[in-house]
């Protein structure tokens, strides 16, 4: 109610209102307590804290129901005015999350709804010279609370920035930008709207605009009375003279409209009936075959525009800057195309949230997301599920990220009738309009996105016809509408937009004759806990089938909360929220505080504009070519440092400039002698891709991805059994001698229902020696899992010196499950190691079916540093194809080599005190070090929202055997 209509303006605060404001929180407070807005309530408030849910409402009505306890809270300050005489004075609040009611002076002055959009108010009348009283009442529920049922923490507050500016009576409402190209050059429709002149009939008013060196003037459009007829006379006596009204004009209506015929004589009559108008109180301007520069998000080129509302005496009475983009974005067939190229996206679904304050989101903390995702090559966002700052926005356009703006629409309890509900037809078309309006004239965004998980109704055609009519330069997105059929819902969704495809969808709805329009998935590779499998299998689709154009990880950022600050990432339940959903908020590939996970770093080689396409004979012979996987830009920002990975460590490295590779072609490099030399031994030769130049997002030198091409890679020899024969092995350094190993902390994905139970019904949670045989060599170990299945384990123990042991295990398996989770040893050392060193693959941790971006070498870490603290504990910090492992400290050395390449887990705590952990920060700090050294490691998949592990990364042996050895050195001996 009395909320200004929404535009792309933003104005300058004259009074910036951020700061201290009185609070209290309605019914449970009547005290007055100051608070510093923006912020969220529940973030502090004991009373009403966070509630995490992911499709249930947090109470139990039907829409449009309002619950009755509903805490309020009211914010209200004081504020010196001196109301200027011919201006407007306006009250801008950023974002209300919850039903906004706005006073001013105990005058009501308007209310707003959509927690996630700016609301203004004219507050003209309502302030006074000297010092005037905000209230901004913020109602916690409200009938549109059943729109914003989205994956995220329920909160409440003032999110964003509140302010006051003001305007002259008559100035700029509003500017509509559309700066396309084509075939090398810009073209520019800028459509100029105001405030106070629309009712004019001469207004004498113009707009001016400059841009790219030009300056164009264009009137306001006046006010036009549409014709009528004419009345017909009355005066009979006499003969009227005729009036040239020619015979059958009538007609010219119709005949004009279905483009008949119409004799040439009566066209220019035909034409002047309904002649093209201007609408009252706007300005148009056409310019084409601008030179200029294009937008893409590779190269983020903008240019200034300058709006001026000159008044009859030429003066300026208005004036606004905007940043503007040169770019077409269209579907044509199968493909989405930016500037007449098929792009690839490259993309994260992306919440607002900060682990201290909610979703009170800084612009330095946006810069910091924004440069890392660029840092790792992720091209696109997905504002899920709502529009975000429009900060974000204006950084989107200067770094270069493809947006899908979606509106704050998610009716995820009620999919079967939000959208069919006539009282809630008008919020799906404020929200969706709102913002359109808002945000069209930014260059990166591309597509609009109707809304998430609300399944599919009239309120979703009708908001897509709104945006098709205003907006017809951005294809529409709408996942809903395509959900039970992948070749339906065209009225609401350009794109094929499915969460979570199988592997076997895509390639067959590639493969499908009947499929018309791109795919790009909204939602992808669910990321919660250790997780994000199979990414490349995705990407290996993605590059090669037609149709399928990549689309967003689930998601970016945990969302968990810290609002203490202490360092203890709390999840659902943690603040005493029930019924919740616990975890599943912990879906991103970074940690709250940014730090990224190892998922990141296998989706940064992935969309590295850099791809190594030889192998290893071109290499020796000199030759490295690279594929520029970019689609607009050459090669020329980017360095490659070479350098060669051998079992001591790397060596010989190299920089060079990256050849400038045109855009999708391959370029030969010469790889220096120096390099060559080096080859004899070489595990691989690691090809690092650097940034050239200073960029707000990376200083120059930048690591943006790395590359290998591995050589054939000898295995090492274990030494024949030449010494004593022993069935035990015991040593010093042991707290545990190496024991079989079926069982890791459960990953989120372990437990997905889909996968029934496969883990747990195995019983290899718990192995139970019944029976122990030996002899002078061997040990038949029969153990007993958790129900009563028979594990078999046959080890030989060699004595090859003093402390140093080769050891043959064989494992027979019952068909339990036929899968399973680990085949290997397990050991634990006493205290006093501090420092691994492994020859396999890292430098971060890795799993058989998220490797790709691994890297070969000969590796060193920290013991401690090893572990990924997944806030919730489960199986972490692996490296797979390990052929030696060097562990070290004050205790002294353990050394263990591997015939076959073993998956190698190092870590302070045992599979028993993750699994026992809810969070990882109630691990207490330990010194011990627990070693995994598997022959057979499933993959992590990601089960939990999506395809399980592919068949080749799980365990269907029923028989595993291997060698290994194992040194041990007392630093005392």
């Amino acid at each position: 109610m009395n909320r200004l209509p929404m535009g792309a303006l933003r104005r300058t605060p004259d009074i910036d209102l951020d700061g201290t404001w009185k609070f209290r929180l309605l019914p449970h407070e009547r005290e007055w307590k100051s608070v510093e807005v923006p912020e969220l309530w529940t973030m502090r408030e004991k009373t009403d804290r966070p509630h995490y849910l992911n499709i249930a409402m947090p109470f139990d009505e039907v829409p449009p129901a309002v619950p009755r306890h509903n805490p309020t809270g009211v914010y209200r300050r004081s504020v010196n005015l001196a109301p200027y005489p011919g201006r407007r004075t306006i009250l801008h609040v950023g974002a209300a999350e919850g039903h906004l009611s706005v006073t001013v002076n105990g005058r009501a002055v308007g209310t707003s709804t959509d927690s996630h959009l700016a609301a203004e108010f004219d507050v003209t009348d309502a302030v006074t010279e000297g010092s005037n009283t905000i209230e901004l009442r913020v109602a916690k529920w409200s009938a549109a609370t059943y729109l914003e049922d989205q994956d995220h923490w329920w909160q409440s507050g003032l999110s964003r920035s509140v302010f006051l500016y003001t305007v002259p009576e008559v100035h700029l409402a509003d500017v509509a930008v559309v700066a396309d190209y084509e075939a090398g050059h810009g073209s520019l429709e800028v459509t100029v709207a105001t405030v106070g002149l629309d009712h004019l009939h001469e207004t004498g008013w113009s707009a001016r605009i400059e841009v790219l060196g030009r300056t164009e003037t264009s009137p306001i459009a006046p006010r036009v009375v549409e014709p009528a007829f004419t009345t017909p006379l009355s005066d009979r006596s006499k003969r009227s003279e005729p009036q040239g009204v020619p015979d059958g004009l009538l007609d010219l209506l119709s005949l004009r409209a279905a483009d008949a015929p119409i004799a040439e004589e009566l066209r220019p009559v035909a034409d002047g009936m309904m002649p093209p108008q201007a609408k009252a109180g706007t300005a148009v301007f056409t310019l084409g075959a601008l030179e200029v520069a294009p937008w893409t998000a590779e190269t983020p080129h903008l240019e200034d525009l300058l709006v001026q509302l000159i008044s009859p005496g030429g003066d300026v009475a208005d004036a606004v800057r905007l940043r503007i983009g040169f770019r077409r974005v269209r579907v044509q067939g199968r493909d989405l195309l930016v500037n007449g190229e098929r792009v690839l996206i490259q993309g994260v679904n992306r919440h607002d949230v900060d682990p201290r304050t909610g979703r009170v989101i800084s612009r330095e903390l946006m810069l910091a997301e924004l440069s890392l995702l660029k840092r790792f090559n992720v091209n696109a966002i997905r504002t899920s599920h709502y529009p975000n700052d429009p900060v974000l926005l204006d950084l989107c356009d200067e770094i270069g990220f493809y947006v899908v703006d979606e509106a704050d629409i998610e009716g995820h309890a009620f999919t079967t009738t939000l959208a069919h509900d006539p009282r809630y037809l008008p919020e799906f078309l404020e929200r969706v309009s709102r913002m359109v309006l808002r945000d069209r004239n930014h260059p990166c965004v591309i597509i609009w996105s109707l809304g998430n998980e609300t399944g599919y109704g009239p309120g979703h055609d009708a908001a897509a016809a709104w945006v098709r009519s205003v907006d017809p330069t951005r294809p529409l997105h709408y996942e809903g509408a395509i959900a039970r059929d992948w070749h339906a819902g065209h009225a609401a969704s350009d794109l094929v937009c499915p969460m979570y495809p199988s592997f076997e969808a895509l390639a067959a709805f590639s493969a499908d004759p009947r499929a018309d329009r791109p795919v790009i998935v909204c939602e992808y590779a669910y990321s919660q806990g250790n997780s994000t499998g199979g990414l490349a299998e995705y990407w290996r689709l993605f590059e090669n089938l037609p149709g399928l154009q990549g689309g967003f990880i689930w998601e970016f950022k945990d969302h968990a909360l810290d609002p203490d600050g202490d360092g203890r990432y709390r999840y659902g339940g943690d603040f005493g929220d029930e019924p919740n959903d616990g975890t599943t908020l912990l879906n991103g590939v970074v940690f709250p505080d940014l730090t990224p996970k190892p998922a990141l770093y296998e989706a940064r080689g992935l969309f590295s504009p850099v791809r190594v396409t030889s192998g290893a004979e071109e290499a020796r012979a000199g030759t490295l070519r690279l594929r520029n996987r970019q689609t607009f830009a050459d090669l020329g920002a980017y360095d490659l440092r070479l350098q060669v990975e051998t079992e001591a460590g790397p060596v010989g490295a190299v920089t060079l400039a990256a050849p400038p590779a045109a855009p999708g072609t391959e370029v030969a490099v010469e790889v220096p002698e120096s390099i060559r030399v080096l080859f004899g031994t070489a595990l691989a030769l690691t090809v690092t891709v650097r940034t050239r130049r200073d960029a707000v997002w990376a200083p120059a030198g930048t690591e943006i991805s790395a590359h290998q091409v591995t050589f054939p890679r000898p295995l090492p020899r274990l030494p024949r059994g030449t010494g004593t024969a022993h069935a035990e092995l015991r040593h010093p350094l042991l707290r545990r001698e190496p024991r079989l190993s079926l069982w890791r902390a459960l990953t989120d994905n372990d437990q997905s229902f889909a996968l029934d139970n496969r883990f747990l019904r195995s019983g290899f949670f718990q192995l139970t020696p019944v029976d122990v045989r030996t002899d002078a060599a061997t040990a038949t170990i029969r153990y007993r899992a958790a129900f009563g299945d028979e594990v078999v384990h046959t080890r030989t123990v060699t004595v090859l010196d003093e402390g140093d042991y080769l050891l043959a295990e064989r494992v027979t398996l019952p068909g339990v499950t036929g899968d399973g989770l680990r085949v290997g040893m397990e050991f634990e050392l006493v205290d006093g190691f501090e420092q691994a060193r492994w020859v396999g693959l890292g430098p971060w941790e890795n799993y058989p079916d998220r490797r790709t971006s691994a890297l070969l070498g000969a590796w060193e870490s920290p013991i401690g540093d090893l572990a990924v603290p997944y806030l919730k504990p489960q199986e972490n910090g692996g490296r797979g194809e390990v052929t030696e492992l060097h562990l070290s400290g004050p205790a002294g050395t353990v050394r263990t080599v591997h015939a076959t390449p073993l998956h190698m887990n190092v870590s302070r705590y045992a599979v028993s005190e993750l699994e026992a952990a809810a969070h990882w920060w109630e691990l207490r700090p330990s010194a011990k070090t627990v070693v995994h050294l598997d022959i057979a490691h499933r993959g992590v998949g990601t089960g939990l929202l999506g395809p399980d592990t592919r068949p080749a990364y799980r365990l269907s042996q029923r028989e595993y055997g291997w060698q290994w050895r194992l040194t041990l050195t007392d630093a005392s001996a």
